[in-house]
């Protein structure tokens, strides 16, 4: 091997050491949902910083099979209530009307979740407009909750969801 040889080598491994460095994952934080009172509603949300979104993947069990779920961070981590009220209302530090992802919409506005002939549902989805670990959009420490039904993303401030089926806290992890 000549020294050319050697030193585009060692050009092409610092490149790949460098790409690696740069698509870094960033903070890491995970709910654990628990049923509220009288549901079976129950799974683990992962959520990971990837540059300026966060990449939500959800695995929750117990739902009704083929039913559509709102799905929200909440302003308050406390699931002591038993029917997760005491997470008060959505996640809302920016002051902004309820919607959808691709419209003005809380912090805490997720989209909904569909579950599968078994009532499950696997999915994941990037959030933009929040954080992990820092600013005022750091999910870090708010409650999560599904909802017994879909969410219109309309009726303010709550997209008439209903019950709430499920709740846990953001933790980092």
């Amino acid at each position: 091997m000549n020294a050319r040889t050697s030193l585009a080598i060692l050009a092409a491994a610092a490149a790949l050491s460098a790409c690696g460095t740069f698509g870094s994952s960033g903070p890491k934080a995970v709910a654990t949902l628990e049923p509220t009172k009288g549901n079976a509603v129950a799974g683990t949300v992962t959520f990971q910083q990837k540059g300026d979104k966060v990449l939500v993947t959800a695995n929750i069990t117990g739902l009704a099979p083929n039913s559509e779920h709102g799905f929200h961070a909440h302003e308050k981590g406390d699931c002591s209530s038993g029917d997760g009220m005491s997470t008060a209302g959505h996640f809302n530090p920016s002051g902004k009307p309820h919607g959808p992802q691709d419209h003005d919409h809380h912090a805490g506005d997720f989209p909904g979740l569909t579950a599968d002939a078994s009532g499950n549902v696997n999915t994941s989805f990037e959030l933009s407009g929040v954080s992990i670990g820092s600013g005022t959009s750091d999910l870090v420490g708010r409650g999560l909750i599904v909802h017994a039904g879909p969410d219109d993303y309309k009726t303010q401030p709550t997209g008439n969801s209903g019950a709430r089926v499920a709740c846990g806290v953001i933790k980092a992890s």
